[in-house]
């Protein structure tokens, strides 16, 4: 799986004009799954999203875990996160896993960072979303279970 973590301090999600989901501080995970991932791929992801120290601590320096800070997480489904640029100037996707299976493992990764005890929020898979960030830092960094 992959995953593009933006550390906020508020982010929210819109489909057909209606907010759908919306967070505090905490942290926006775009997610693709890729193809031959599975349950244990989104538990490894998950479980390394909820322990990197992406915040500050009480002398400023990044510390603190989102467990550490009660912040929130907002997931967001992204199979462009899948995209190969090596040939050509159009990207293509077949990397990313399939539509049926890419739902059930983004659930998975959102169910298993809520069982983390991380308050959990989510986009709608495969809807043509509208995602609105303030970028805490900023703060961006990009995860993939094959590193």
């Amino acid at each position: 799986m992959r995953a593009l973590l933006q550390r906020v301090t508020n982010a929210s999600v819109t489909v057909n004009g209606k907010i759908l989901s919306q967070i505090d501080a905490g942290l926006l995970v775009l997610v693709c799954a890729m193809d031959g991932d599975d349950d244990a791929t989104a538990q490894k992801l998950a479980n390394k999203v909820s322990k990197l120290r992406l915040f500050a601590d009480d002398a400023g320096k990044t510390n603190r875990s989102i467990l550490d800070t009660g912040g929130q997480a907002l997931v967001v489904s992204q199979f462009t996160l899948a995209a190969d640029t090596s040939r050509g100037n159009r990207p293509g996707f077949s990397r990313a896993a399939p539509p049926d299976i890419g739902r059930t493992l983004y659930e998975a990764f959102a169910d298993n960072l809520s069982d983390l005890g991380i308050p959990t929020q989510r986009g709608q898979f495969g809807a043509d979303m509208a995602v609105a960030l303030i970028n805490d830092g900023p703060m961006t960094l990009w995860l993939g279970t094959d590193d």
